[in-house]
């Protein structure tokens, strides 16, 4: 919903190729946005996920991090290399 209004905000198509990156979501989308994308991402069969938070204050990278804690899709997961981002994405590894 939008603020001003009360008619459903378009929906994002969002390509399914293990990177998600957050910068033009709203912290709020967070809840359903993680677990649906790692859903998908598991159904065509990748399994590992960049996740770009940036690196900011850490707030967005400490909850994606709780949400990733309690999804059973996750085997495990880490803060990016160097080369990969380092502290503004997480790496997310899928369970089989």
């Amino acid at each position: 919903m939008t603020e001003n209004n009360d008619e459903p905000e378009d929906p994002v198509i969002l390509e399914i190729d293990g990177e998600l990156d957050l910068h033009t979501f709203s912290p709020r989308d967070l809840k359903t946005l993680i677990p649906d994308y790692l859903a998908e991402c598991r159904k065509k069969g990748i399994r590992e996920v960049r996740i770009v938070h940036g690196k900011g204050t850490g707030s967005l990278r400490r909850s994606v991090h709780s949400l990733l804690e309690s999804n059973p899709l996750v085997r495990h997961y880490r803060l990016a290399g160097n080369d990969s981002g380092s502290w503004g994405a997480t790496i997310v590894i899928l369970a089989d």
